[in-house]
């Protein structure tokens, strides 16, 4: 749960015209002076730039990202519609990715818990700022505790989703070990999706030592994962854009108000997903996913911030790729 701080043009067409002579040349001169000295002074009509110079001109243009300043140790920012990368910061330095790491824990589980299966709470998760805890013996929906998990950015829920699902996974994949086939999943789906800097050694993303990440991948490894999460499962990252909603127990025993951990949610508009990731070792991670216009969504990560410099820095790159994306 968060805080979590213990422990990869065409060319323009030329007409060709016959050679004017020079002496037509100095005629055609003279009238256009005589005409000016009749205005009383030279008047210039625009002349049309040819599209090669526009095209230069375009190219020279200063960027939106241009003289950017970051806190975080890496950043990315990818328009998805097109593939084309908008900027990048050291993208592909391997860094902790701490609860990030949960966006890849629930597309594995969803694989094979469906989100009306009703699972029964092996222990109580902690008390924190965030949330109310699921108590012991408490019966919830996989979809509930699947949003708490994610809003709430819970150790606990990730860690008992991944206990659930093991035994279905390690059915479906006879190849995964018979105790940690939701571990063995993530890393799988890493190498699937093409993430060579990313792997998994636990499912929640908490540091395992003072030296040690659960987990560690690059920004654009991230962006290719959370690309890939809000095109194939939109609605099991869907509350992961909202304040929160109230959650009920099976047996209506205890209810739960998740408070999301991204603090810059409300003021990215068109916001599609977004996860956060807290340790010692990573410092503030941020990655979100967002419409800049109608069905076009873009994705912008930043790893190794700070707690709150995450939240600035995502606002700042969230704001030049709207302007970048306009100005295409």
């Amino acid at each position: 749960m968060e805080p979590e701080t213990h422990s990869p043009i065409a060319e323009p067409t030329v007409t060709a015209h016959p050679p004017m002579r020079t002496s037509s040349i100095g005629a055609l001169a003279m009238v256009l002076v005589v005409a000016a000295v009749s205005f009383g002074f030279f008047q210039f009509s625009a002349v049309p730039v040819p599209e090669k110079a526009q095209t230069a001109a375009a190219a020279i243009a200063p960027s939106p990202f241009d003289g950017i300043q970051l806190i975080s140790k890496a950043a990315v920012v990818i328009d998805i519609q097109t593939g084309k990368t908008l900027y990048e910061h050291n993208a592909d330095a391997q860094l902790p990715l701490a609860s990030l790491t949960k966006v890849a824990m629930a597309l594995a589980v969803a694989e094979v818990l469906p989100t009306d299966d009703v699972i029964t709470i092996p222990y109580n998760t902690l008390w924190s700022s965030n949330a109310d805890p699921l108590r012991k013996g408490d019966r919830w929906r996989v979809r509930d505790v699947l949003d708490y998990t994610l809003i709430a950015s819970s150790n606990e829920g990730a860690d008992i989703l991944a206990a659930a699902a093991d035994d279905r996974l390690h059915a479906r994949f006879p190849q995964s070990p018979a105790d940690g086939a939701t571990l063995w999943r993530m890393n799988d789906l890493a190498q699937s999706l093409g993430l060579s800097g990313t792997y998994f050694l636990n499912v929640n993303g908490l540091d395992i030592s003072t030296t040690q990440s659960g987990a560690y991948g690059s920004a654009r490894d991230v962006a290719k994962l959370f690309a890939y999460a809000a095109s194939a499962q939109p609605s099991l990252f869907a509350g992961t854009a909202e304040d929160g909603e109230l959650l009920t127990s099976v047996n209506g025993k205890n209810t739960t108000l998740p408070t999301n951990t991204n603090e810059s949610r409300g003021r990215i508009s068109g916001l599609i997903m977004g996860k956060t990731g807290l340790t010692d070792l990573a410092g503030g991670n941020l990655a979100v996913v967002y419409d800049v216009g109608l069905a076009h969504p873009v994705v912008a990560v930043v790893l190794g911030s700070t707690k709150d410099g995450r939240f600035d820095d995502i606002q700042k790159l969230v704001a030049a790729s709207r302007l970048s994306i306009a100005q295409q």
